[in-house]
């Protein structure tokens, strides 16, 4: 894991209603699906592909000559490889595609040539279906296919990427003081579900405001986490969850992200809601998860 995820540390206000799987409006987008902003903050994986078969021959060459790569599966070998110093000319030669929920989605590149070593890290000897990456970045214009081996989606310039897998989010979550240590497990798998949850959300390429907001959430605000294991406690679902234009939107895009959780039993809403301002590359909190009432 590349780096910790921090704090482990658009829309119309009659918004869509989101249930199982969320479906999100994207008031904030344009006609074509797209933000004003060029800003990305995407979950997804990343896969490494050969744009040539010459770049494809220059890494078999390359392995030939490595040492102790006896035993080692084929996608061990690889990042034994593109881990040595001397092979980093191969890293600027490969293509790293993003995918989101099976889609190839971008190819990203550093904007700073130190930061490959990040997309060597996103080569996990032993990948699993839980491992995930996080790209933050700008998004450029669509590459052309014959300098991308074919592949015509957006080039994303990342400034910050980092890499773990579900279970390590999920227990890096701090566990709320006021809940029982006999219940930790009970929390984690709360805040599992919850996590799968918000990346069902449909098309979320973290490209419009509301999905960037989420996915950000997802990632850096554990209070999301507490708030819906307790609310399980109090036999309550989570039915909904809509992002909004905030009132304090002016000068800059804030939205508002809303949980509605129904009881189960008298059916009756319960709405929290968290602040994040979307305005910029990194999004931030403006205003921590409380009660949310219509006005």
């Amino acid at each position: 894991m590349t780096e910790q995820p921090e704090g482990m540390e658009q829309p119309n206000p009659e918004a869509a209603e989101v249930t199982e799987p969320p479906v999100l409006a994207s008031p904030a987008s344009t006609a074509g699906g797209e933000t004003t902003n060029p800003y990305i903050y995407a979950i997804g994986r990343i896969e490494p592909r050969f744009p040539s078969l010459a770049v494809e021959r220059e890494v078999a060459h390359a392995t030939g000559r490595a040492e102790e790569t006896s035993g080692l599966t084929d996608r061990e070998t690889l990042q034994s490889v593109l881990s040595e110093r001397d092979n980093r000319y191969l890293v600027r030669q490969l293509r790293f595609v993003m995918t989101v929920e099976g889609l190839e989605t971008y190819i990203v590149q550093p904007r700073d040539p130190v930061d490959f070593e990040l997309l060597v890290d996103a080569i996990r000897p032993a990948p699993r279906p839980t491992d995930v990456d996080v790209v933050i970045g700008i998004r450029g214009p669509i590459a052309p296919p014959e300098a991308f081996g074919g592949l015509t989606i957006p080039v994303v310039l990342f400034d910050q990427l980092y890499s773990f897998d579900v279970e390590t989010l999920i227990q890096g979550i701090p566990r709320p003081e006021d809940t029982p240590e006999d219940q930790e497990e009970r929390f984690r798998a709360a805040a599992e579900e919850l996590y799968y949850r918000i990346g069902q959300v449909v098309h979320n390429t973290g490209a419009t405001d509301e999905h960037r907001a989420l996915n950000y959430l997802t990632v850096r605000y554990p209070a999301i986490y507490a708030q819906t294991a307790e609310m399980y406690e109090q036999d309550a679902s989570l039915s909904r969850v809509e992002v909004r234009p905030s009132r304090l939107s002016s000068a800059r895009r804030i939205v508002d992200v809303v949980f509605t959780y129904t009881n189960r039993n008298t059916d009756v809403d319960e709405k929290y809601f968290v602040r994040v301002d979307v305005t910029e590359e990194f999004p931030f909190l403006v205003t921590k998860m409380s009660p949310f009432y219509e006005r």
